[in-house]
């Protein structure tokens, strides 16, 4: 389980939303409810966001029933879950521009990759270019 999420994920808005206070008088957000399920709260937010609304619902709602540290859920577990599930990103938005799939997150790429093809690139020229394998012999 990944605990150290520091937001700006798309997933955000859903997972901080406040299902109501639990017992104790602890506020509960989605992301602690599923914590305290035992399920990986990002992992579970896009599982169902890959699903259709519909199951998303479902899922949800299924999930939720299991969850009885918050009193007030269980009265208003069914008119929560189609307001939460409004909450989750479309499938569509975490695809990339070309519909390959991948998460919206991988289209930015840090300067380590981006040096490496500098260094390829400069190793290349100056082998091809000046007959050189850069070993300085």
């Amino acid at each position: 389980m990944d605990f150290l999420h520091q937001g700006g994920t798309p997933f955000d808005g859903f997972l901080y939303a406040e299902l109501g206070q639990d017992r104790d008088g602890n506020t509960v957000s989605v992301l602690s409810a599923l914590a305290r399920l035992g399920l990986d709260p990002w992992d579970e937010a896009a599982a169902l966001a890959d699903l259709s609304q519909d199951g998303a619902r479902t899922r949800l709602g299924g999930l939720l029933a299991r969850f009885n540290d918050v009193p007030a859920l269980g009265r208003d577990n069914g008119a929560i879950v189609p307001q939460l599930v409004d909450l989750l990103p479309n499938a569509s938005g975490l695809k990339s521009d070309k519909g390959i799939g991948l998460p919206a997150m991988s289209k930015s790429v840090g300067f380590g990759p981006v040096i490496a093809i500098i260094v390829v690139i400069v190793f290349l020229m100056q082998t091809f270019i000046f007959g050189s394998d850069g070993s300085g012999d």
